[in-house]
């Protein structure tokens, strides 16, 4: 069983800290939702797993082994993003035989249903290519290589909904087909709550939340009815956010409800990832401003 870890990670460009003491482990076949808003430092960390960059300090090991410059265990991974690595000139043709050279295989099968499902013409220049069929391209080469992780940063940048849709189809399905280890960072939180196992959040280069999806959301609790019943209902509970419409208030609490009972005229229901997302780093973000 193949184990990514990320061993107190740091990075900082000269003053500035952009990755602080992450820890992750990244188990096998599990997709991962790596979410932060821009700048939170999520590109910075997924280049130091794939040693594009180095890090500062902390070492990623898969199974106990370093990744910086070991060659067998890189080619385990393949990072999707919006760097290009390939010639402009470079045939797409071309650049699917030579990545199935360099990583030893290569699913033909998905690779031309998916070429036929996004019309997409293989005799093209890579660097001809628009914003969402460079994207859509290098997703190909993601879903189709024998890798054990597969990472994608921002991977619909430039893709219209029906083509987001269909990409996130064509992931599960491949999921399905053949479980590996994804790590999906995005900011279109709803449209992957759905797909991911995992949720962590990244912001201002701390790990803010790791935790299963299903366990975050049975601890996502929406407490609406009059004000005064609702702050009485909720006092001393995590707090995370509120809105208010007149007298109405709804309390956004992310924790326990200590079994306390439930006033008859107060509701009581979930709220989604994106809201938690929202509140989580608006509430970090505050924190930090009062601590400076």
């Amino acid at each position: 069983m193949s184990m990514l870890e990320v061993s107190h990670v740091s990075k900082s460009y000269g003053s500035k800290s952009v990755i602080a003491d992450v820890n992750l482990a990244f188990e096998e076949n599990k997709i991962y939702g790596l979410l932060g808003r821009n700048g939170a430092g999520k590109s910075t960390l997924l280049n130091i797993i794939t040693d594009r960059i180095f890090p500062s300090s902390g070492e990623v090991k898969i199974d106990s082994e370093n990744v910086a410059d070991n060659d067998s265990k890189l080619g385990l991974m393949y990072l999707m993003s919006e760097v290009d690595l390939y010639p402009n000139g470079a045939k797409l043709s071309q650049i699917v035989k030579d990545s199935e050279l360099i990583y030893g295989g290569f699913n033909h099968k998905l690779a031309d249903k998916m070429i036929a499902e996004f019309k997409i013409d293989m005799g093209q220049k890579f660097g001809k290519l628009s914003t969402g069929y460079n994207s859509i391209f290098k997703l190909i080469l993601a879903l189709c290589l024998p890798v054990k992780f597969v990472i994608l940063d921002e991977p619909v940048l430039g893709l219209d909904a029906n083509h987001r849709e269909l990409f996130y189809t064509e992931l599960l399905d491949s999921y399905a087909d053949n479980p590996r280890t994804f790590i999906l960072s995005t900011h279109l939180i709803e449209e992957v709550a759905n797909i991911i196992s995992d949720v962590i959040i990244l912001d201002q280069g701390r790990i803010i939340l790791n935790q299963p999806v299903e366990d975050v959301l049975a601890k996502t609790h929406s407490v609406v009815g009059q004000k005064n019943e609702v702050e009485e209902y909720t006092k001393g509970l995590n707090v995370v956010g509120h809105d208010d419409m007149g007298n109405i208030r709804a309390n956004y609490v992310y924790g326990d409800l200590d079994d306390r009972r439930l006033p008859d005229t107060v509701q009581l229901s979930n709220f989604d990832l994106q809201k938690l997302f929202v509140f989580l780093t608006n509430q970090y973000e505050g924190s930090k401003r009062h601590e400076n």
